[in-house]
């Protein structure tokens, strides 16, 4: 297939303005998301070149970019009516079910079961039931 024409088949589902009213509200989540997923972009960037490209690591564009992230985090967490406390203690509670001991590989690779829900480590050697 050509580029262009592929192009132009694409073009049929394109949505050139949307139909739908979105509230205000919903603007900003998309806005602050959004820019939560850029600045984590800023964040993998030169991590991507300092170890891969051997650049080496700098420290300082990483603590702007690591600081611009949160901000976007802290803002979407305001804007949902999201208190940021409970969910740095939701994400300490969860890595302590999910890594009661610490961090290691093989208690990280059962932590998924068939359907991708968490389980804790110790039911992870269980078998799940069948469906039938």
């Amino acid at each position: 297939m050509e580029a262009n024409q592929y192009q132009e088949l694409a073009a049929r589902t394109l949505v050139d303005r949307p139909d739908i009213e979105i509230p205000h509200r919903e603007t900003m989540i998309v806005w602050e998301a959004l820019g939560l997923a850029e600045e984590a972009g800023e964040v993998a960037n030169p991590v991507e070149k300092g170890v891969f490209h051997q650049h080496g690591l700098d420290l300082e564009t990483l603590k702007n970019e690591i600081d611009d992230m949160l901000w976007y985090a802290t803002v979407l967490c305001t804007t949902l009516g999201v208190d940021l406390s409970e969910i740095l203690q939701a994400n300490i509670e969860k890595l302590e079910v999910c890594h009661p001991q610490g961090y290691n590989a093989e208690d990280s690779k059962r932590r998924l079961d068939v359907n991708g829900s968490r389980v804790p480590p110790h039911q992870a050697d269980q078998k799940s039931p069948t469906k039938s």
